[in-house]
């Protein structure tokens, strides 16, 4: 490794194929079920936990909460990639406004051996993903570490970010709901939309039915893509324990011109980020390449 590199953390809910493939470091945060704190993955494996885990416990009623990396834990991704050879880090995280981990990171990028530039995404999950991924894009075309930072800001600025849950409890008890409080009244008769703004989760819309939520959703997306002709896009379908609806999204979306062939994906939400939003959550977010 030489250069600049990429560092995010794991609630861009990337896939570790994709996060291999493209050279980036992972972080990752914690999930604690019953007292016992794990580290987040899409593998069990080493002792970590899964969305499909984290669901379960949610649904079974166990005590499941959640933590941010220590700014420990960045120091030794920091100076893993500055022992491979990196001349610089640039480090992708999600929205300040809803987690310390930006915080963690800026506190371990102080004493880092080499240069670190903290990126505050102010959004979450795919979109934080995507602008991660473009970061390690451009990076070994020999991109200045301003250069690799602006790029991700400029990518996650331009994305779109929509999801439904199933109710707001979970956001409520985390206290990641801001402005959404207001709908706390009527959440059992509808269909909670929210999206992200401001590096904050707000209310967006209210529907009856989940069919309903989801065509609202493909019509948004739809709307995005429609002005995106000759841009291109990235469209990430994320769930947690909802395949079928985030496949229903993505097939309604795959062969839009404003799409690259392979460019819609499929996948579950981190397990962080399905601890906030609860079983059933489905979303979409639009990624233009800017």
């Amino acid at each position: 490794m030489s250069g600049v590199a990429v560092v995010t953390d794991s609630t861009s809910s990337l896939v570790p194929s994709a996060a291999n493939e493209a050279g980036l470091v992972v972080v990752p945060l914690q999930v604690i079920v019953d007292g016992r704190s794990r580290p987040e993955s899409f593998r069990p494996d080493h002792g970590s936990i899964t969305p499909g885990a984290v669901a379960a416990a949610l649904r079974e009623g166990r005590s499941v909460s959640t933590s941010r990396p220590a700014p420990e834990a960045f120091t030794s991704a920091y100076e893993s990639v500055a022992a491979a050879g990196a001349s610089a880090i640039v480090s992708v995280h999600l929205s300040a406004g809803i987690s310390g981990t930006c915080d963690a990171a800026m506190t371990a990028a102080r004493s880092a051996s080499v240069p670190v530039i903290v990126v505050d995404s102010r959004t979450v999950a795919p979109a934080c993903g995507f602008a991660a991924l473009e970061a390690a894009r451009v990076a070994p075309a020999g991109g200045s570490p301003d250069e690799v930072a602006e790029t991700a800001r400029r990518r996650a600025a331009a994305a779109s970010t929509w999801f439904c849950v199933e109710n707001l409890d979970y956001l409520r008890r985390g206290g990641r709901i801001g402005a959404a409080q207001a709908m706390l009244g009527s959440a059992l008769a509808v269909k909670p939309l929210l999206t992200v703004t401001d590096g904050k989760i707000a209310p967006f819309e209210r529907v009856r039915t989940m069919s309903r939520a989801l065509g609202r959703l493909e019509q948004l997306a739809m709307s995005v893509l429609d002005e995106l002709e000759g841009v291109g896009a990235d469209v990430a379908a994320v769930h947690l324990d909802n395949r079928s609806a985030a496949d229903r999204l993505a097939r309604a979306l795959t062969g839009h011109t404003a799409l690259v062939p392979g460019a819609v994906t499929v996948s579950e939400v981190s397990a962080v980020l399905g601890v906030h939003c609860g079983p059933g959550t489905v979303g979409l977010v639009v990624s233009p390449r800017t």
